[in-house]
């Protein structure tokens, strides 16, 4: 059982975990908003909705489009079966003061009370709605990094990096856990210092969401009084507006941030961004608390983004048309890739593939010619096995003669008395006893044979 597995891995171990799980020999029950990972998973997807859980034999993508077929059809029968209903209703009121129509209006009526009721399924459609505001102009060369490195102590994370963000570049950071992707990213933001040159273009302004950008909301602050102090102008009259586009309404503007969920703390931190106009966007993780339509509305609100985009995230669905170019850290480096994540993801699976071939083929050099040691070693230890598989091969011999002789002694004790052939047919057990003593020849020369191959290995 699995709640949420993905959330904090890197690309590389989630693939490693779908893996392990298509193979897994039990069952696998998993919660999580992660499309790629539950199409590659899961045969079957269970939906919860408004207290009531429906079952589908389906990956997650099959089941979208069985829901939606399930949806239309129930519509249809609840139509059709209102205009049945207003056809009967006519009729009763039609006739009702009738006495020749009486016992017809009667067995409609009979009818209505039977009829079981189609109802539409309640669905929630709560999701968040926003657009991010034009970007303000900014240069040509929007970011670059010259030399750029950052050290903790003695761990070297980040090493001589060389690399520039085009404007309107969409840039996704991608690589293991602890190759650096959130310390480039605080780097760039000034949360850290670094080594190296930075140099921004003119008129740069970030926008920043961090990983734990929950933390860095006023734990006393209510969620109208944390837009309501960063709002200015105009913008100020529409903060009830804009939090009930991120599903706050109600009394919910007036909880405090310390008492809001993980997934309420990200939605407030993104309308927080709303109302600071940026032309560098900077996501770590935004998704990791955001439900599955959430997950959609803020990516459609970031492919109409006109300013540069710069995201960190595991994941692929969410990446997947959004990024121009992949940023891959690997061993203190960048290496920059053009295209989405699935680009990136097959560059990185043909390379594996040509650096396991390049493995296998230095293998294969270095066993080529061994040492005269390491010659001895191996033939030493293939004798080992050769004497350890032919001693078992003998021990195997010998139970089978055994097994062999006793029932060759039993059918000799079935020919040899004739007061047990009554019911018994004797051509039959002659046969029998032939095969037997035939069997029991070859095995008797195959152990022998094993005998003098294991008297010639003790003798190498």
């Amino acid at each position: 059982m699995l709640d949420e597995p993905t959330n904090h891995l890197d690309i590389e171990s989630i693939q490693w975990l779908e893996e392990f799980l298509i193979n897994y020999f039990g069952a696998v029950v998993t919660v999580s908003h992660d499309r790629a990972f539950l199409d590659n998973v899961c045969k079957r997807t269970v939906e919860i909705e408004l207290g009531k859980i429906y079952d589908y034999k389906s990956s997650y993508s099959g089941y979208v489009a069985m829901r939606e077929d399930r949806l239309a059809r129930q519509i249809s029968a609840y139509n059709n079966q209102q205009n049945q209903v207003k056809q009967i209703e006519r009729f009763v009121e039609r006739f009702r003061y009738k006495n020749t129509k009486s016992r017809q209006v009667q067995s409609k009526i009979k009818m209505l009370d039977k009829m079981d009721t189609i109802e539409i399924e309640d669905i929630d459609q709560s999701a968040i709605h926003f657009r991010f505001p034009p970007a303000p102009r900014s240069g040509k060369v929007v970011l670059e990094g010259v030399q750029l490195g950052k050290s903790y102590g003695d761990l070297e994370v980040l090493k001589d990096l060389n690399f520039a963000v085009i404007q309107k570049d969409h840039i996704a950071f991608v690589g293991k856990n602890g190759e650096g992707k959130t310390t480039l990213a605080r780097v760039i933001v000034g949360e850290l210092e670094c080594t190296g040159t930075l140099k921004f273009g003119h008129n740069v302004q970030i926008g920043y969401f961090a990983q734990n950008q929950g933390d860095y909301l006023d734990p006393d602050k209510t969620v109208f009084e944390t837009i309501d102090d960063i709002a200015a102008g105009e913008i100020r009259k529409q903060v009830r507006s804009i939090l009930g586009s991120f599903l706050f309404s109600g009394d919910t503007i007036d909880k405090k941030v310390k008492i809001l969920s993980g997934g309420e703390k990200s939605r407030l931190s993104l309308a927080k961004l709303l109302l600071t106009p940026s032309n560098l966007l900077i996501l770590d993780e935004p998704t990791n608390h955001l439900d599955m339509q959430s997950k959609d509305i803020l990516k459609n609100a970031l492919l109409q983004y006109d300013g540069t985009l710069i995201i960190v995230s595991h994941d692929r669905d969410f990446l997947q048309g959004l990024t121009n170019k992949v940023f891959e850290f690997r061993d203190q480096k960048i290496k920059e890739h053009l295209g989405d994540i699935y680009d990136f993801l097959e560059y990185r699976k043909l390379k594996t593939l040509q650096e396991l071939e390049l493995k296998k083929n230095k293998i294969n050099s270095a066993n080529s010619a061994p040492s005269k040691n390491k010659l001895n070693y191996e033939q030493k230890k293939q004798l080992e096995r050769d004497i350890r598989k032919t001693s078992s091969l003998i021990k195997k011999s010998e139970l089978k003669i055994e097994q062999l002789e006793k029932e060759i002694q039993e059918k000799d004790e079935i020919l040899s008395n004739p007061h047990l052939q009554e019911n018994i047919d004797y051509n039959d057990v002659s046969i029998e006893y032939s095969s037997l003593t035939t069997e029991l020849e070859k095995e008797m020369l195959n152990w022998e044979n094993l005998h003098e191959k294991i008297d010639h290995l003790q003798n190498s």
